[in-house]
């Protein structure tokens, strides 16, 4: 799979481009960045809006985006930033998130009383410390807090995180793959200057924003163009607009092309009961999703 999606966005990217991520060197979402992209330099980004910037400004060619977890839902910021950056949608990527107890080199796990991460991250892995009498301890993230272990130098903590984490900052891994939930994953999207269209009878995901008139029934007239041309939305939540309680902007994913005539058909008909839409990307659908 990681093949196939560096191949489709083979005519946006050229040897040594880079793709910007949020996070520091080790993050997941570097590794996501590795899996599909081996070839392309990842550019570290203290923010999403930096990570987006990047693209924009032409530091970076691509930029590696978490939207949802299986776990915990949506993330923030990104369904915020996507609408107004500018850029575009070109793929999706799953990434299991197999969790790591790193500690030093000459670390034992018998050793170990507090482990460091991102409290989301610690919140899965709560079973293995309790089990193991391991004293959980807020950090920045997951990358960060491999690397103060790293370089605080005490052989009794360890950090948990990813296993290309652990490579970055010579740790060494105590335990692997300690989290509680064998499902957790989470879902990236490739984004980029340009678009790029899928393969004419690919599979295909549309993802796009929309806001529905000030009318009764708006939200269930607009959605019911989908049901009657026989559209799959696979994903639709809602999100306030500016901190306001009565502007509701709504993010949602379909199954089809928009140039195909029932998905164009629901989209025209959405178009009757809105105030804006407005397209983030057509991509093709990732295997994981499976042949359904």
């Amino acid at each position: 799979m990681r093949q196939e999606t560096a191949s489709r966005l083979s005519t946006l990217i050229n040897e040594g481009d880079a793709i910007s991520f949020q996070g520091e060197p080790g993050a997941f979402s570097h590794q996501a960045c590795h899996q599909v992209f081996p070839d392309l330099t990842p550019l570290p980004c203290p923010t999403f809006e930096e990570a987006i910037a990047a693209v924009r400004d032409g530091k970076a060619q691509l930029a590696m985006l978490p939207v949802e977890n299986s776990l915990y839902g949506r993330v923030a910021d990104i369904h915020h930033l996507l609408p107004d950056s500018g850029l575009h949608i070109v793929a999706e990527h799953f990434l299991p998130i197999r969790m790591q107890l790193l500690g030093l080199p000459d670390a034992t796990l018998d050793g170990i009383r507090t482990a460091h991460s991102l409290n989301v991250a610690l919140g899965q892995v709560r079973r293995f410390l309790n089990a193991n009498d391991i004293l959980p301890v807020a950090g920045p993230d997951t990358a960060g807090s491999a690397r103060i272990v790293r370089e605080n130098g005490d052989p009794t903590a360890a950090a948990v995180a990813s296993e290309l984490a652990g490579e970055t900052y010579n740790l060494k891994v105590l335990a692997p793959n300690i989290e509680d939930a064998e499902h957790n994953t989470t879902r990236f999207m490739v984004a980029s200057p340009k678009p790029l269209s899928p393969p004419p009878g690919e599979p295909t995901i549309t993802s796009f924003v929309f806001r529905v008139r000030n009318i009764s029934a708006s939200l269930y007239k607009a959605l019911g163009g989908f049901a009657t041309n026989g559209v799959n939305m696979v994903r639709l939540e809602s999100y306030m607009l500016d901190g306001s309680f009565t502007a509701t902007q709504f993010i949602a994913d379909i199954e089809g092309n928009p140039t195909e005539p029932h998905v164009a058909a629901a989209m025209e008909e959405l178009k009757l009961f809105t105030s804006y839409i407005k397209v983030l990307g057509v991509y093709s659908r990732h295997q994981f999703r499976g042949n359904g």
